[in-house]
């Protein structure tokens, strides 16, 4: 079922009394069937804090959560230590990508026994062999060549980042002008050879999937959101009207919503 949400002019602001990204691994309450741990992934020119609304929320409503610092440097290499995470936590979990983040988690799910569901927020959820970079082009639409800064050298490999100037448009179009500048100053970068790295995960083949994404993404073709939703044959599609790639900041409520449907999944 798609539901199709009207963008509306307010957008969530940065949350303060809770920072899943410094918060400490949470093995010491563990989830339940009722109220699983949520973990959440975050993707390429973000960080941890990009989920501080739907964090927020969800801590509210009395779910354990773990917003996991992914490394961005290869999707294998993330995976496992997104894995790391998942099997530290106690009990039943929902696991949550956004962006690149989908890859990861459609990896470091399989073998994982606990986890229940998996939500994709934007993401990527690929097939054995594919790539970020070839889904993102299976498709036309996106723009984010357009805005990336020159490669910068590292560690014998490349980083890309988002330009500054560019960011607000390009990543995150329907959130405030200022809050968009301090995401693209605390961007994190990804390695070049991430987007290129072929992927053998595709935990969505055997465990419940749900997708949200907004209609103006100019990160990921609306129409390869589309595609990836159908071919997952999701539980459920909630696609929101006029949203940017980072639909979990500017529509925290839609993305909250999705995740604890995914966790009364039995």
């Amino acid at each position: 079922m798609k539901k199709v949400l009207q963008a509306t002019a307010a957008s969530a602001v940065f949350a303060t009394a809770f920072n899943p990204a410094h918060a400490a691994p949470i093995t010491a309450v563990p989830g339940t069937p009722a109220k699983p741990t949520i973990i959440l992934v975050h993707g390429a020119f973000a960080d941890s804090s990009s989920w501080d609304g739907v964090a927020r929320k969800l801590v509210a409503k009395g779910y354990p959560v773990l917003s996991v610092a992914n490394p961005l440097r290869g999707v294998d290499a993330d995976a496992r230590y997104a894995a790391s995470a998942i099997q530290a936590v106690k009990g039943p979990v929902v696991l949550v990508g956004h962006s690149y983040g989908g890859m990861v988690i459609s990896k470091a799910a399989e073998g994982n026994a606990n986890v229940k569901s998996l939500v994709y927020v934007a993401a990527f959820a690929p097939e054995q062999g594919e790539t970020v970079a070839g889904l993102a082009n299976r498709f036309p639409g996106s723009t984010l060549g357009q805005a990336l800064a020159d490669p910068v050298a590292l560690d014998g490999g490349e980083d890309l980042y988002i330009r500054q100037d560019k960011f607000h448009e390009q990543f995150a179009a329907d959130v405030p002008a200022a809050q968009a500048a301090l995401m693209a100053a605390s961007q994190r970068p990804i390695a070049v050879a991430a987007l290129e790295e072929q992927t053998t995960g595709t935990a969505w083949k055997q465990l419940p999937s749900y997708f949200v994404y907004g209609s103006a993404d100019r990160n990921i073709p609306l129409e390869a959101l589309r595609f990836m939703a159908r071919r997952a044959a999701a539980k459920d599609v909630v696609e929101v009207k006029g949203a940017s790639h980072v639909v979990m900041v500017s529509h925290p409520d839609a993305v909250t919503k999705l995740i604890e449907e995914a966790a009364a999944v039995r």
